[in-house]
């Protein structure tokens, strides 16, 4: 937020970054655990562009509690140090390092980087035109959920080809990379005197998988099947869908649930088979059980995109706990995915 924005303009993430700048490195990263990575850095840029809050911008967003944060002193000043500890706490230091620093960096981010910063449309568009190998090196380098959206803006037969392209790449060499920054004009930091990049893979392919529509991904499922079988099964044994929460142990339900709301769970179970719900029934206490399978009955009809989407947010979260550790997922040829 910048000095000049007035007090009203304040939006949901800028009220969201003052609250957790006030709370302290701790409780602030406890917050941000119950948070998806999209929302975890929406609100970190909004926290490192904090300068000089005013005191009714902090009564606007604390109310009752402004005589707390009223104790509280240079919001914004020296908020990169805070911010590299909050996030360390939050989501361990392997995984925060990368997220730091596209929050700290931001707009000066250069090259392939930059695109993070993007839409999916705008993305596509800028490799739109593009030779169909520098097309699948963005796709790999970008984040799963950000590439599946990115793949959405292509046909199928675009589509198709990035992801065999992505399957197939192991290593990128340093100048490669390079000459590619230069492509979007900017320069790749550090890449002359890097080793080769490990990009791509059937791993990334599968993880890509993950995050595209259900249709959409169906679709390219039986068009790699057609060229590559063995490919496609090897995809397949990657990638984690909703059906194999049932393949998760008790203990990683129970912190799974934990994470979920009660109407994202009945949404996403209208639409799953039997082995899930009742594999989610027996990891509740009996009461909630009841008062589960009784919501599920009054829940009239609901579109089949709702249930998509709910059973994509719990995969979100389930995804993000096993990264941290928190749970095993394992995909469905049973490997561990961690």
């Amino acid at each position: 937020m910048s000095d000049n924005r007035a007090p009203a303009k304040l939006n949901k993430v800028d009220k969201a970054a003052i609250l957790l700048l006030s709370l302290g490195e701790t409780d602030a990263a406890q917050v941000l655990r119950h948070m998806g990575p999209k929302e975890v850095q929406r609100v970190g840029v909004a926290m490192s562009q904090m300068r000089n809050v005013q005191r009714e911008q902090v009564e606007q967003v604390m109310g009752e509690f402004v005589s707390t944060v009223g104790d509280q002193t240079s919001l914004g000043v020296g908020a990169d140090t805070y911010i590299r500890k909050m996030l360390t706490q939050a989501l361990g230091e392997d995984k925060a390092n990368n997220l730091i620093d596209r929050i700290l960096l931001g707009g000066s981010t250069s090259g392939l980087d930059s695109l993070k910063w993007m839409e999916p449309r705008a993305v596509a568009d800028v490799i739109r035109y593009e030779h169909p190998q520098i097309q699948a090196i963005v796709v790999a380098y970008l984040d799963p959920d950000q590439a599946g959206e990115v793949l959405g803006h292509f046909d199928h037969k675009v589509r198709l080809d990035i992801v065999l392209r992505v399957s197939s790449l192991n290593t990128v060499q340093p100048t490669a990379l390079k000459e590619l920054n230069q492509i979007l004009e900017k320069q790749f930091a550090g890449g002359a005197n890097a080793t080769r990049t490990q990009l791509g893979g059937v791993k990334r392919a599968a993880d890509i998988m993950n995050f595209l529509d259900s249709s959409i991904e169906g679709q390219l499922m039986d068009s790699i099947r057609e060229v590559d079988e063995d490919l496609s099964t090897q995809i397949e044994d990657l990638m984690f869908v909703f059906d194999n929460l049932a393949d998760v142990d008790d203990r990683g339900i129970q912190a799974l649930l934990r994470e979920v709301s009660s109407e994202v769970l009945v949404l996403a179970l209208k639409g799953a088979d039997d082995a899930i719900k009742e594999k989610v029934f027996k990891n509740m206490s009996k009461r909630a059980a009841e008062l589960l399978r009784d919501d599920l009955e009054a829940r009239g009809p609901v579109k089949v995109s709702e249930v998509e989407g709910a059973q994509k947010e719990i995969l979100t979260i389930a995804r993000r706990m096993a990264e941290s550790g928190e749970i095993v997922l394992g995909g469905a040829g049973g490997e561990a995915m961690i």
